[in-house]
């Protein structure tokens, strides 16, 4: 029987709602938390609300005008389609942070707790528009082109180092050490934040056994937690014996089982168990396919 695919979100409503949501967030982050704390999370934001607190200038608007320098810089990296998505991204984050959070009452007790709630929301707020391919603009920018440049760092690492600059310059504008502290620690919670979304979801464990019992254990692990494993003949280097490499991928909850199922068919089995970011297949996550 075939399934019919007439009643799927269209793609264009689907990124527009995670545009909302996330701009919701984000907004919530700098104009109910961080505006009146009087720390700078990073970012062009942060560079904002510097600006804001100097000369009273809204904090959208001038987001704006700052992306300016650098869509010039990163427009050959990112390209048109990136970038007419962002500004998307940008006008709906502007409309939240500018007309509609300003008259929502703002968080005005501790400092600490607000730069906690202010780094959550804000790498919540961030993940949901990263996952869609488009950006709130900004060092979002220079993040996703070094992203393009070097594929193998975090986003979060990246952003944060990027961050660090604009989160010192809170020192001296707001006139106390406590500002640093504070935006590193909403830096710090919203690049954890940001990377567990967009990565720790799916995340899990891979065990990597080398054995001469491969058989008998790929049916144990099967038998026992479900899982299909991948042989892979191997030789080793120091003895020069024939031996098989299994790949098994599963939950954390089912790794202690991987590697008590290992043990128990071949005592001497080496076994590794390492982190994965993400597992993408039959069993796990189906991966999302943008057009």
């Amino acid at each position: 029987m075939n399934v019919s695919h007439s009643h799927k979100i269209p793609p264009l409503l689907t990124d527009i709602a995670c545009d909302i949501a996330g701009s919701i967030l984000y907004a919530i982050s700098i104009c109910t938390f961080a505006k009146y704390a009087d720390f700078a999370p990073g970012g062009i934001s942060g560079l904002a609300l510097i600006i804001y607190h100097l000369c009273g200038f809204p904090i959208g608007l001038t987001s704006l005008l700052c992306n300016i320098p650098l869509i010039l810089i990163s427009y050959r990296t990112l390209g048109k389609q990136f970038l007419l998505k962002s500004a998307r991204t940008m006008l709906i984050s502007t409309f939240f942070i500018d007309l509609v959070f300003p008259h929502v009452p703002p968080y005005e007790g501790d400092p600490f707790l607000a730069a906690l709630y202010s780094g959550a929301l804000l790498g919540a707020g961030l993940a949901l528009i990263y996952m869609r391919g488009s950006s709130t603009g900004g060092t979002d920018f220079l993040t996703l082109t070094v992203k393009a440049k070097r594929p193998h760092l975090s986003m979060g690492i990246v952003t944060m180092t990027i961050d660090l600059v604009i989160i010192l310059l809170g020192w001296p504008v707001f006139g106390k050490i406590d500002s640093v502290l504070y935006g590193l620690a909403a830096a710090f919670v919203a690049s954890t934040a940001m990377d567990k979304i967009m990565y720790g979801m799916g995340a899990g464990k891979l065990a990597i056994i080398i054995t001469t019992h491969g058989a008998e254990i790929a049916e144990t692990i099967a038998a026992i937690c479900g899982r299909g494993s991948t042989s892979i003949p191997a030789i080793g280097t120091y003895t020069k014996l024939a031996r098989e490499v299994l790949l098994c991928a599963c939950s954390k909850a089912q790794a202690y089982k991987v590697r008590s199922a290992a043990h128990m068919i071949d005592p001497d089995a080496f076994v590794m168990i390492v982190e994965t970011s993400e597992v993408f297949g039959e069993g796990f996550l189906e991966e999302t396919r943008h057009p």
